[in-house]
């Protein structure tokens, strides 16, 4: 097949579904609520699961973690889940390649359900889905997206990662996988920094295009 991957790898938040801007929100205001924290704390955990946030802020607090996850859990009840523009059309093109693609999330399963239920399309361009559920180990460590290029038999250097947040880019480049960044989240200049290519989205890219330049 040229150069194009074996496997398609794709975080979720800021890569297939546009919800960064709802999370800033709800973190921004954790951070001034429970710490004093009006600088963009919802930038400073962007790729974190809630458990590494808790660990890292919240440590020492368990009543705290105990609101948040609460709060948490129903801001994502509430959130909507806007397509990022042209990941529909990639994702077929994806199947019509036989490409096979995993979903690497730091979210849990519950998000993930709540996924599936607003758009139950989506679950069927996917071979696996990696959740928070399933690793020991957090973005920027590898270990989420080398085990799904594992569960997809797809050596790192056959596999490509889609990305938007810092963690998530480093993840990928430290994985030994070829980094395809979105300019979402971050300025472009800064996702340039750490991706092979850099997308400010999905529409109008074609996997030929794409892996074949």
């Amino acid at each position: 097949m040229g150069n194009f991957p074996a496997a398609a790898l794709f975080d979720l938040d800021g890569v297939i579904v546009d919800t960064e801007p709802q999370y800033s929100i709800f973190w921004d205001k954790t951070g001034a609520t429970y710490l004093h924290d009006t600088d963009h704390f919802g930038m400073k955990i962007k790729g974190n699961t809630v458990r590494q946030i808790f660990d890292r802020h919240f440590a020492g607090h368990e009543a705290w973690q105990r609101e948040i996850a609460a709060a948490l859990a129903e801001w994502e009840r509430q959130m909507k889940f806007y397509l990022i523009p042209g990941i529909l059309d990639f994702l077929s093109e994806l199947r019509s390649l036989h490409i096979r693609t995993a979903v690497v999330t730091s979210s849990d399963q519950a998000k993930l359900q709540n996924l599936w239920q607003a758009h139950p399309e989506l679950k069927t361009f996917f071979d696996i889905v990696i959740t928070a559920d399933d690793i020991t180990r957090s973005k920027p460590d590898p270990e989420g997206y080398l085990l799904a290029a594992a569960r997809l038999n797809a050596a790192p250097a056959q596999s490509v990662v889609f990305e938007d947040s810092r963690a998530g880019l480093q993840a990928a480049r430290a994985g030994g996988m070829r980094v395809v960044g979105l300019a979402t989240t971050l300025p472009r200049d800064e996702v340039a920094a750490f991706a092979d290519t850099v997308i400010e989205n999905f529409s109008g890219v074609r996997a030929h295009t794409l892996f074949c330049e």
